[in-house]
């Protein structure tokens, strides 16, 4: 099942600044979004449910120490991932 990424403008500024620091993690992020839209829950992903403030939010891998944090929407009647933030674990949680 495909799904529709949206993003956010805090997950667009937060992936901007985190490519610009670390160039070679550009490939791994397109990878990691090329995943997502075919399925979420790919194992290579590593999705998960959050907890604690982020409760309605899910997270998946994107390598090491890259994380992104979405939710399940719906656009136009049908599921879409709504991208929120992009970073390392201690910089999204």
């Amino acid at each position: 099942m495909n799904r529709v990424l949206i993003q956010s403008p805090a997950f667009v500024h937060a992936a901007r600044r985190f490519v610009k620091k670390h160039p070679p993690a550009a490939n791994a992020i397109r990878e990691a979004l090329r995943l997502m839209t075919e399925n979420a829950f790919d194992p290579r992903l590593r999705t998960h449910k959050l907890k604690g403030n982020l409760a309605d939010c899910w997270a998946s891998s994107a390598g090491y120490d890259l994380r992104i944090v979405f939710e399940f929407a719906q656009q136009g009647g049908e599921e879409a991932i709504l991208l929120l933030s992009i970073g390392t674990h201690d910089e999204v949680y």
